[in-house]
């Protein structure tokens, strides 16, 4: 098909679907660095223009990697369910916006689609929606998931606990989680970035995490974020591991940077069903980001956008029960300010509700970056009222492991307070029984972690 329009007199002619895309996404500094962003805004709208037109067998017909030469790709297609790749696959990329926004269309009705889609034709919706769209349609798109806990129901609001620290100091990782738990977050699950990826240490971790499920009898599950072979060892060693995580990417030469293929992680599924303490069905934990292709020059010329929503596609292949965009965290070399942030934020959501899995974001900003804590409470607010399924939660406010900054402990009992909502059903009924949470607010006993200390 001709990928050519005529704005204002001027004629813009692309050379392929894959630069379309491209040069349709709004303004990011990745984009730019890479080469592939529009030139001007102009271009950016004739691409928009053009995108608008192209139905969504072009787009599973001319991926951004190829099929024949990317191993995601071909999980992706490979993957695909005919019955609602029929739905759609004559529908151009505005007709399917229009549609997901439209009234008239229910939840129910974009979960029936959701498994015909690509990454790409997840990207080309997103490029065609204003902020307030990718809101509005993110909001209709819930992804309800269970692992010890029931997450991503409406009216409620999850939290990843994450009691990092720079040694892996036992004690200090226990009172980071004890004061997670005394704002009574950690209903998607306590997880520890950790500084030592080795097994034994894992496994000393693990033991201490299960300790104080034990201890306080707590609907948590838990997670070690070492690379996913160190983990699958500790769960074939016995290990008490709630949930397997795994950064990913968006192209097969990305995901091998980290030392990972699509073989290895349909392995750690199969170990986490076999071996998870969880009751499940949803053990997979991913973590993602736009940036990840190009900082391992592995992008294929292709923008950040469409190869996040790529990654967001892979990982439907494991039902998982989180997927995190850790938005804010590569820097500014690939999000340069609050505007992009924010804006990249919105896409992942709606990209990642839209191909059915449970989205959730780590609201945050490196140092370097131009954007404050205001502006990261903000951006809180955007994603919860689009329905997230969950944010993170650092002591203070700052992880002192990853040095970068995020949402605190207590911002979640304020979301909860603003948006009406409230955590997991089993982790409140928890809660409340404990004395920290009464009718979805925090009690006079909340807030303090010396609360776990006394028994």
């Amino acid at each position: 098909m001709a990928l050519r329009t005529k704005l204002f007199g001027i004629t813009y002619e692309f050379k392929d679907v894959k630069e379309v895309l491209a040069k349709a996404n709004e303004q990011k500094s990745g984009d730019e660095a890479a080469g592939v962003a529009a030139k001007s805004v102009a271009e950016r709208v004739a691409a928009k223009t053009v995108l608008a037109e192209i139905p969504m067998w072009v787009l599973r017909a001319e991926p951004v990697v190829p099929y024949e030469d990317d191993e995601i790709t071909r999980a992706i297609d490979d993957g695909l369910d005919p019955v609602a790749y029929e739905k759609i696959k004559n529908k151009t990329a505005g007709e399917l916006r229009a549609w997901i926004l439209d009234e008239h269309t229910t939840s129910e009705d974009i979960a029936a689609i959701s498994k015909g889609l690509t990454g790409e034709m997840a990207a080309a919706v997103a490029k065609l929606c204003s902020s307030l769209d990718l809101v509005v349609g993110g909001k209709k798109m819930p992804c309800v998931v269970h692992n010890v806990c029931t997450m991503g129901l409406p009216g409620h609001m999850g939290a990843r606990l994450q009691p990092n620290h720079p040694t892996d100091d036992l004690d200090a990782i226990r009172a980071e989680i004890y004061d997670g738990l005394a704002f009574a977050i950690g209903d998607q699950v306590i997880g520890v970035n950790p500084a030592i990826d080795q097994v034994e240490n894992l496994m000393k971790m693990y033991d201490m995490m299960w300790d104080i499920k034990q201890k306080w009898n707590i609907p948590a599950s838990n997670c070690i974020l070492g690379h996913v072979t160190t983990q699958m060892q500790c769960l074939k060693k016995g290990a008490k591991v709630g949930q397997v995580f795994q950064s990913i990417a968006g192209t097969q030469a990305a995901l091998e940077s980290f030392g990972v293929e699509v073989g290895m992680l349909d392995e750690a599924n199969e170990l986490a069903k076999k071996f998870c303490y969880s009751e499940g069905p949803n053990y997979m934990y991913f973590e993602t980001g736009e940036g990840t292709e190009l900082s391992a020059y592995a992008n294929n010329d292709a923008d950040q956008l469409t190869l996040e929503a790529r990654k967001h596609a892979l990982a439907r292949r494991y039902s998982p029960i989180g997927v995190n965009s850790v938005v804010g965290f590569i820097g500014p070399e690939y999000l340069y300010n609050t505007d992009e942030i924010m804006r990249a934020a919105l896409e992942d959501h709606f990209c990642g509700k839209l191909l059915g899995i449970p989205l959730g974001l780590d609201n945050c900003y490196t140092n370097h970056v131009r954007a404050d804590q205001n502006t990261n409470e903000f951006l809180m607010v955007l994603d919860a009222v689009a329905g997230c399924n969950y944010h993170m939660g650092v002591s203070m406010g700052d992880d002192v492991m990853l040095s970068y900054q995020c949402a605190s402990y207590h911002d979640t009992a304020s979301l909860w307070s603003a948006m009406g909502t409230r955590p997991a059903p089993e982790w409140e009924k928890w809660a409340e029984e404990l004395g920290l949470l009464k009718n979805g607010k925090l009690t006079d006993k909340a807030g303090d972690p010396s609360f776990f200390l006394k028994r």
